[in-house]
């Protein structure tokens, strides 16, 4: 057996990409930074009980448990970062006012989210608590806009929808939790003979519903529809008129399209829910929406919205910089030499001393140029 081969969906990140995802990381903290956004570092481990909170089924079936052997309670590794900025905001910030805080770290997956994906995602993403109006929802979409060209990102595409939709279809239907679940996965694959085979037994006002809300996707004319079709619940048509406030105040910065059929985070999500997506790339590459029942569940209702993403996967969308090269130092006991090389490296400068006794490569090194003395002092030339 080759012990040097790792579980499927596992694998080391090497050194150039390491620094891209690095450099990334950095500049999008640095932003959310700037925008008030406080860092926080949940625990890679928890109680079951707790990362569970709020979440749902599937996300237990994501989730890698084990037995701690201190108390014997079931333990988790964290398969999403924000349930546990949830917990951080509930109860120990205990904050009145809108709380704003950020994340990056990596989570654990049993099984990859495609077959192209990873089981170890490497998460960033940002959180605003305190907030119940459409004002918050703006402000991290815009974030995660931003997010998105900061990394290089070219033609985003915004996908928005409301679960509220078909929450409010379900509920006012008298629709049964397992007729619920099953709806929920037929309209998920747009499977519109599915759908009315399912919804057969229900209201011919809701079933009409149920099936128009796969063919209800595109621009502004998908609300347009929406708003002129679908049963005038006062959720319904408040969830149309939120959508509609969002593409005004987006207008200019992304034309968004709307899924009212887009359900991703149904048991986690209350409100707005969007994707955003590449040109040429499936799988949506950020995601978000509104979640304020998972405050809840925690013992401390708090209004919330957010959004993540996977660094590993914006990286595969990125166009790979040039490498930069270094510059190659002898190893000498010369205080000037020192001096000349921490300058350098003050400036930016990578400084590869060439051990004793060790001979390397230049490509191995990657220096394109050489500290030599010159005329009494130590200068950098083209190798």
């Amino acid at each position: 057996m080759r012990n040097w081969l790792l579980p499927e969906y596992i694998e080391d990140i090497l050194p150039a990409d390491a620094l891209r995802i690095e450099q990334l990381r950095r500049r999008l903290l640095d932003l959310y930074h700037v925008h008030g956004y406080q860092l926080v570092m949940p625990p890679m481990l928890e109680y079951m009980q707790s990362l569970m909170t709020g979440t749902g089924h599937d996300m237990e079936l994501q989730t890698f448990q084990v037995v701690d052997q201190l108390s014997g309670r079931l333990m988790g590794l964290r398969a999403d970062i924000t349930p546990q900025v949830a917990r951080i905001d509930a109860h120990l910030l205990n904050r009145e006012g809108v709380t704003r805080l950020c994340y990056a770290g990596s989570v654990l997956h049993t099984v990859p989210s495609s077959y192209t994906g990873t089981r170890e995602p490497l998460q960033i993403g940002a959180e605003l608590y305190g907030h119940t109006g459409l004002e918050s929802d703006i402000e991290i979409q815009r974030l995660m806009l931003q997010s998105l060209s900061l990394a290089g990102v070219k033609d985003i595409h915004l996908d928005l929808g409301h679960v509220a939709i078909f929450r409010s279809l379900v509920v006012r239907g008298g629709v049964s939790e397992e007729l619920e679940s099953e709806l929920f996965k037929a309209l998920q694959s747009k499977d519109i003979p599915t759908i009315r085979e399912l919804s057969a037994s229900l209201e011919t006002e809701t079933q009409k519903a149920l099936l128009l809300l796969p063919e209800l996707y595109g621009g502004l004319e998908v609300l347009a529809k929406a708003s002129k079709c679908l049963p005038a619940y006062p959720e319904i048509t408040q969830a149309i008129a939120d959508l509609n406030a969002i593409a005004q105040q987006l207008q200019g910065v992304v034309d968004p399209c709307f899924d009212l059929a887009e359900l991703r985070g149904y048991h986690y999500h209350s409100g707005v829910v969007f994707a955003a997506y590449s040109k040429g790339w499936a799988n949506a590459i950020a995601l978000g929406g509104r979640y304020d029942e998972v405050g809840k569940s925690f013992g401390r209702a708090r209004p919330a919205t957010g959004f993540s993403m996977d660094l590993r996967q914006i990286l595969s969308l990125m166009l790979p910089p040039p490498v930069p090269a270094g510059i190659l130092a002898p190893h000498l006991q010369d205080d000037v030499l020192q001096s000349t090389i921490d300058a350098l490296r003050s400036k930016g400068e990578i400084v590869v001393v060439d051990l004793p006794g060790h001979e390397s490569s230049q490509s191995e090194l990657n220096c394109d140029r050489a500290l030599k003395w010159v005329n009494n002092g130590w200068v950098v030339e083209q190798i």
